[in-house]
């Protein structure tokens, strides 16, 4: 094996990528009854997408100013992604606001600080990790949020009919849901070590770095990542309280 990667490459890694990918789209449609292409189009997409950003990276590695360009299109593609999932038929572009929340404050912090080094591949790869976090924190939130004011409607109205604002009888009934999106990654902050060896961690390791080194790096990861999405998740949770969403029948 070769000692600078964790997997053996070559003809037999494309295949397998192609097994699983067709298998992965047939369980999608016979178990799940999904359209099977939804599955070979992300998969596919994923490859050109990877691809095209190996070689972006690559050439933002010396431009340092570049790299903020890089990063605004990947915040624009988790607003789009995110904001869709959320409220497709209503105020998408909302997302802006929690996934900025999460992140702007938290990589401010690790930049300051002089954790991470001003660099293009670091604001890269650090920013672009928190904003992938945020996405997922808001989605997942945002969406059982809408669906827990959508299910009980009737609560809120209820609520609003014996003095509540409107704001506080959405808050009653979403908040004890919002923060179920931060769970995945609360379990992968408790079982680091344990369950799984994260991919910064172990890419360190195989690159040379001492395993203090990688493990300090690691957790910082971990804890922003959480401080990342819980701040995600609380604004996405006060929007949709407040009907900034727009979701159907909840206002």
């Amino acid at each position: 094996m070769d000692n600078s990667t964790l997997l053996i490459l070559g003809p037999n890694a494309w295949i397998l990528l192609a097994v699983m990918l067709i298998l992965a789209a047939a369980l999608w449609r016979l178990a799940l009854g999904r359209s099977p292409w939804d599955m070979l189009f992300a998969g596919l997409r994923a490859l050109l997408q990877l691809a095209a950003v190996v070689l972006v990276i690559a050439w933002l590695s010396d431009r340092g100013p570049w790299a903020f360009c890089f990063v605004a299109l990947m915040f624009t593609v988790a607003v789009w992604t995110s904001g869709r999932r959320v409220a497709s038929d209503g105020r998408w572009w909302i997302a802006a606001i929690p996934i900025a929340a999460g992140v702007l404050p938290v990589a401010a912090m690790m930049f300051a600080l002089g954790v991470v080094p001003f660099s293009a591949l670091a604001i890269i790869a650090v920013v672009g990790q928190q904003i992938g976090g945020a996405m997922s924190a808001v989605t997942l939130s945002g969406r059982r949020v809408r669906d827990e004011l959508t299910l009980r409607h009737n609560e809120v109205e209820a609520a609003v009919a014996v003095g509540f604002q409107w704001p506080a009888a959405r808050l009653m009934v979403a908040r004890p849901v919002a923060g179920e999106a931060i769970l995945p990654t609360l379990d992968q902050t408790r079982t680091a070590g344990l369950v799984t060896l994260p991919g910064a961690f172990v890419g360190m390791i195989l690159g040379g770095a001492a395993p203090i080194d990688a493990g300090l790096i690691q957790l910082l990861v971990l804890i922003s990542l959480l401080l990342v999405n819980a701040c995600a998740a609380a604004v996405t949770l006060w929007l949709g309280s407040r009907g900034a969403w727009r979701y159907p029948r909840a206002s």
